[in-house]
C-alpha cells in the first residue's frame, strides 16, 4: 500500500526541483537591499557576519520592499532590523519585537543591540515592542514578519516554555492577508522534533511546517542560501567546529489572501511515520 505523503512533502519536493535546486539562477539582489548592506552606521561586528548569514541572498528571497511594515520577531542583537530600516526607508515601519520573557531570563547583551535603536536616531522609522511572546500585537497590519534562529527557543525553558499555537496565531493575527512569515532556524535531526531545541539550540523543520500550517499559514517556498549538508545536526550551534556554520532552513509562508477551505491539507494528520521531505 502506497505511503500517505503530506502536502508540506510534495510542495517542498516540488519547490527543491524547480524554485531551488542545485545549479539555478538565484534571486537577483535588488539595489536597495544592497544599500542596505553597504551602510556606514551598521556596528562593524555584525558587518563581519555577514559572509555567515548572507544578507543579500536571504533579504532577496524574502522579497522585502520599499514602503513596507515588517516585524523583526525576537531581535536580538538587531542584525536584521538595521537591515529592515535602510530598506524599507521613510515610508515604510520596521517592529522590533523583545518577549518579556527573555528580556527577564536571558543576559542583557543578547538583546542589547536592539535596545541600543531606541535611541539612535538615525533609525526613526524602528519601533522597540515588549511584551508576552504569545500576545504580539503590532499596531498595523504587517507585510512581513521575519524571525531568525529564534522559533526554536519558543520550545525552550527561558521562554515559559512558550504556547507555540498561541505565538503562531499571534504572527497569523499580525499579518495584513497576502503577507508572509520567514522562519530561519537551526535544523536538527530528521524525526527529532523538539527535542534537541534547548541542548543543541536545534529544531527539525517540520515542527515549522506543522505549526505555521495549524495556524492558517500555507508554505510557499525554501531557500537553500544556508544549507550545510556536512553539518552532522549533532552538535550544539555554538560548538566551534559549527558556530556560524551550522546546516540552517529558510522556510517563508504566507497568509492567504482568504480563509482556507476545511479540505486544505493538514500535514500533521496525514503524515505517516517515517515520511521525510525530499529537501531534507
Amino acid at each position: 500500500m502506497a505511503r500517505v505523503i503530506s502536502c508540506a512533502s510534495v510542495l517542498l519536493a516540488a519547490l527543491a526541483m524547480l524554485e531551488t535546486a542545485p545549479g539555478r539562477a538565484t534571486a537577483v539582489v535588488p539595489d536597495y537591499v544592497t544599500r542596505a548592506i553597504a551602510d556606514p552606521a551598521r556596528p562593524p561586528e555584525q558587518v563581519a557576519r555577514d559572509p555567515q548569514r548572507q544578507p543579500g541572498a536571504v533579504l532577496a528571497f524574502a522579497g522585502v520592499r520599499p514602503g513596507d511594515r515588517v516585524a523583526d520577531f525576537m531581535s536580538g542583537g538587531a542584525y536584521f532590523t538595521r537591515l529592515f530600516s535602510r530598506i524599507v526607508g521613510s515610508t515604510g515601519h520596521v517592529y522590533a519585537f523583545l518577549p518579556e520573557e527573555q528580556l527577564k531570563n536571558c543576559a542583557p547583551e543578547e538583546t542589547a543591540g536592539t535596545r541600543a535603536l531606541e535611541h539612535d536616531g538615525r533609525y526613526a522609522n524602528v519601533s522597540v515592542m515588549t511584551g508576552p511572546v504569545g500576545r504580539f500585537r503590532p499596531p498595523e497590519p504587517l507585510d512581513l514578519i521575519w524571525t531568525s534562529l529564534s522559533f526554536h527557543d519558543l520550545y525552550d525553558s527561558f521562554m515559559g516554555p512558550a504556547d507555540v499555537p498561541r505565538v503562531t496565531q499571534a504572527l497569523f493575527d499580525a499579518l495584513k492577508p497576502g503577507g508572509e512569515l520567514l522562519v530561519i532556524d537551526h535544523v536538527a535531526q530528521a524525526g527529532s522534533e523538539v527535542r534537541d531545541t534547548d541542548t543543541l539550540h536545534r529544531i527539525d523543520p517540520e515542527v515549522i511546517v506543522r505549526r505555521a500550517q495549524a495556524a492558517g499559514f500555507r508554505l510557499e517556498a525554501h531557500s537553500e542560501a544556508l544549507r550545510n549538508p556536512h553539518d552532522t545536526h549533532q552538535l550544539r550551534v555554538f560548538d566551534a567546529a559549527v558556530r556560524g556554520q551550522t546546516d540552517q532552513v529558510i522556510l517563508k509562508f504566507r497568509k492567504p489572501l482568504a480563509p482556507a477551505s476545511a479540505a486544505a491539507c493538514n500535514s500533521s494528520r496525514d503524515r505517516h511515520a517515517g515520511t521525510r521531505p525530499a529537501w531534507l
